[in-house]
């Protein structure tokens, strides 16, 4: 039975043990499993600042034809993702709006390149006088954060969760660590391997953690970003983790 891997510090990796068995939504039959065990977390969300110099000194023009060049690329090979999509219970019109869709929002994000200078950050607005006679004033200027957006998504959207995310941290420079809920997470997986195999993101740019990992929150810091899809329930006890707490840690 094959393993449904993980992107780590620029490697494919599998967790340790037998892991969770992920069944055929259609056939019922175990094809895959998943595990996060012995994934060295921390290590991998300081890789990702560490590498992620590359994606912040891109301009936003740069970052934008990636994306683009990005979306087509997956789009040459979409069939591959609706014949595995299968296996989620999707029939092909369900997949439509997570596979396409998901390009769609690399295509939109990549447009947006023509709102911005070519250049690594954007001033926004006009200078603003703090002192009689305009000595001392203030411009507001919007700069790449030095951290990892951490993306905790859902099953019922494997491909477009990652994606719709992803599209807007790398247009503004940040680089990503996804995980996948594990009961879909080998479609995730399949489209995050044509990504690496495509070479268009610079290193770092994209890490995978196909399924939960329970100490992900731990290690984050204030340059970092969390998001999380999922029950609301679930959302409050991340949203109250001590660690984003005392790091005053965006979470949305």
């Amino acid at each position: 039975m094959q393993h449904t891997q993980h992107y780590l510090q620029g490697k494919w990796i599998s967790g340790e043990g037998d892991g969770t068995l992920i069944h055929d939504s259609v056939t019922g039959d175990a094809f895959t499993s998943v595990s996060t065990q012995g994934l060295d977390i921390p290590a991998a969300l300081q890789y990702g600042r560490e590498k992620g110099e590359v994606l912040r000194k891109m301009t936003f023009q740069e970052r934008g034809l990636m994306l683009k060049k990005l979306a087509m690329y997956l789009n040459k090979r979409k069939e591959q993702f609706y014949e595995l999509s299968y296996r989620t219970g999707a029939t092909r019109i369900d997949s439509w709006i997570d596979i396409e869709g998901g390009f769609g929002n690399l295509f939109a994000n990549a447009s947006l390149r023509k709102l911005f200078p070519n250049q690594s950050y954007h001033v926004e607005g006009d200078p603003i006088d703090l002192s009689r006679g305009g000595r001392f004033m203030a411009h507001h200027i919007m700069v790449p954060r030095e951290g990892v957006a951490v993306h905790i998504n859902a099953f019922n959207f494997p491909v477009w969760g990652m994606l719709e995310k992803c599209a807007v941290n790398w247009m503004a420079g940040m680089p990503a660590v996804v995980l996948p809920a594990p009961q879909t997470s080998y479609l995730t997986e399949a489209v995050v391997k044509e990504i690496i195999a495509s070479n268009i993101l610079p290193e770092g740019a994209l890490q995978l953690i196909s399924g939960t990992a329970k100490n992900i929150l731990d290690t984050v810091h204030s340059q970092d970003v969390v998001t999380f899809t999922g029950s609301a329930t679930t959302g409050r006890l991340l949203k109250n983790h001590p660690r984003l707490l005392e790091e005053s840690v965006p979470f949305t």
